[in-house]
């Protein structure tokens, strides 16, 4: 017996990426070259609306929402990625592959159901003597056409017993909404660090409210040491790190603006 899988068609979009290539045509922006941040914004922003409305949202949307963290997690380490040519990996590319194929068969399925459309405005050709002998084996008596019959109705009432089965099992997806942001992550690690001036990596967790909130911190950190606000530094040990406020940030910042473009 195979179970067919279970989906979710919301009032607009199908899917995730549904709604990924909605929000890229609606603000027009460059397929190829995906903000990140922007793109998980509008995500949590839905799916918080759709959790005031008592709307299930399939756990495909939450599991896109979390690539998309891991795609910005990867374009704020200091090292990229490099292929075997040297050539630096963008991180977007796999996402940006999948909306591509995805767009291609969105419309395929567009155009085979404008010519389903057409289709069916027309009138077949009839065969009437192939539709007499139909009807005349149909209404016909004998083993054999009782045998057809009787395991159509088991095929009926197996897919009566997958349909009480599912129903009684159905998969319940929780939207849990969290009391921190990334904004208020970046201003609290700002703070602590700015006010001890070195932190040990652990101690920057020491607030964490669970494992969401570890992973908010974590971005923020790096995000930050991108932006020369702090530095991350190897300590004594095995795997110890060391953050520290960076207090020549501005003069850094200028040199690299004053720097000439090669």
């Amino acid at each position: 017996m195979n179970s067919p899988g279970y989906q979710i068609k919301l009032p607009q979009f199908e899917g995730p990426f549904d709604l990924l290539l909605f929000f890229i045509e609606r603000d027009e922006l460059d397929i190829y070259d995906i903000p990140i941040t922007r793109i998980i914004k509008d995500f949590l922003a839905y799916i918080h609306e759709q959790e005031k409305l008592n709307i299930e949202l399939s756990s495909e949307f939450i599991l896109l929402v979390s690539t998309l963290m891991r795609i910005k997690a990867k374009m704020l380490l200091p090292r990229k990625e490099i292929d075997a040519q040297g050539n630096e990996i963008d991180p977007r590319q796999e996402l940006v592959d999948k909306i591509l194929e995805y767009k291609k068969f969105k419309e395929a399925a567009v155009q085979m159901a404008e010519m389903e459309a057409m289709r069916m405005l027309m009138l077949k050709r009839g065969n009437l003597q192939k539709e007499l002998a139909m009807i005349g084996e149909e209404a016909a008596e004998g083993t054999e056409i009782q045998t057809v019959t009787l395991f159509k109705l088991m095929k009926a009432f197996e897919k009566v017993m997958q349909r009480v089965h599912d129903r009684n099992n159905k998969p319940v997806h929780t939207v849990v909404r969290y009391n921190y942001t990334m904004e208020g992550s970046r201003e609290n690690m700002m703070d602590l660090v700015r006010t001890e001036k070195t932190v040990a990596f652990e101690k920057i967790f020491d607030v964490c409210q669970d494992r969401i909130h570890a992973i908010f911190l974590f971005l923020s950190m790096l995000e930050l040491a991108q932006q020369r606000y702090m530095t991350i530094m190897v300590g004594d040990g095995r795997n110890n790190f060391i953050v520290e406020w960076n207090e020549n940030r501005e003069e850094e910042v200028e040199t690299i603006i004053d720097v000439p473009a090669n």
